[in-house]
């Protein structure tokens, strides 16, 4: 009898996980991860890919009841909250077992200009006291909060075009899928003559050249902070999720 492990993915983690777990699993395992499908051209991954969701907590579990699922692993981004609160629920009325792969945060100096704020709105009234550049990388949505900074100039970098006209009076939109170096961080700082950085407070190797380029200008951070973890079994660490899930199995 094959036995399943389901993925919630869309981050470099997440891929990492299912190359790691296709080539350790023994042939009975199947490894499926799921994209949100957001992304028009993902990148590819090992196992089975399914795309386009679930529709909620009452999807998620028919997809757990009706593929048998063993293990479920959220390897979401920390802010896909939406989707972590359903796999907990469905994770829980269905008895399935659960692994929350969580990257680190980024560890900043004390003494820096930097501030973790709640929200969008509160990141949005707090640069609105000071700058005047902002290079704003918090994704598409959300970005209304910032819509009332009319004197403002922003920088906005997103994985692929939107779709809609942005709402913000005054901006360039850039496109560019992580990783992002150092070097053309630093670039981008100094080309746009950037004095805020507003970022999710995502962690992870991929997107840490931002928050160095920015150190290093000496211009203040803006995070917004990440939500709550859910209880569970939780990890930071690829190598130790795979440990985990190989000990289940």
């Amino acid at each position: 009898m094959t036995r399943k492990v389901l993925i919630l993915g869309g981050t470099g983690e997440a891929a990492a996980l299912a190359h790691r777990l296709v080539a350790e699993t023994p042939e009975d395992v199947e490894i499926i991860t799921s994209l949100a499908g957001r992304t028009e051209n993902p990148s590819a991954l090992s196992g089975r890919v399914v795309s386009g969701g679930f529709g909620g907590i009452q999807g998620l579990k028919t997809f757990i009841e009706e593929e048998a699922v063993n293990l479920l692993i959220d390897a979401t981004h920390p802010f896909a909250d939406t989707i972590s609160d359903s796999a907990y629920i469905a994770c829980t009325v269905t008895n399935t077992l659960r692994m929350s792969l969580t990257r680190p945060a980024w560890s900043l100096p004390p003494d820096a200009k930097w501030v973790e704020v709640e929200n969008m709105d509160a990141a949005s009234t707090a640069i609105g006291t000071f700058a005047t550049r902002t290079f704003l990388t918090v994704g598409t949505r959300g970005l209304d909060a910032f819509s009332e900074n009319k004197d403002m100039w922003f920088l906005v970098r997103l994985i692929e075009q939107p779709a809609e006209p942005l709402p913000l009076a005054d901006h360039l939109v850039i496109t560019g899928r992580p990783p992002h170096d150092l070097e053309s961080e630093r670039r981008l700082i100094a080309e746009h003559r950037i004095d805020c950085l507003v970022s999710k407070h995502a962690g992870g190797a991929a997107t840490q050249g931002k928050i160095l380029a920015a150190l290093e200008a000496g211009i203040p951070i803006v995070l917004i902070r990440r939500p709550p973890q859910l209880p569970g079994h939780w990890t930071e660490s690829v190598e130790e999720c795979v440990e985990w899930i190989l000990k289940q199995l």
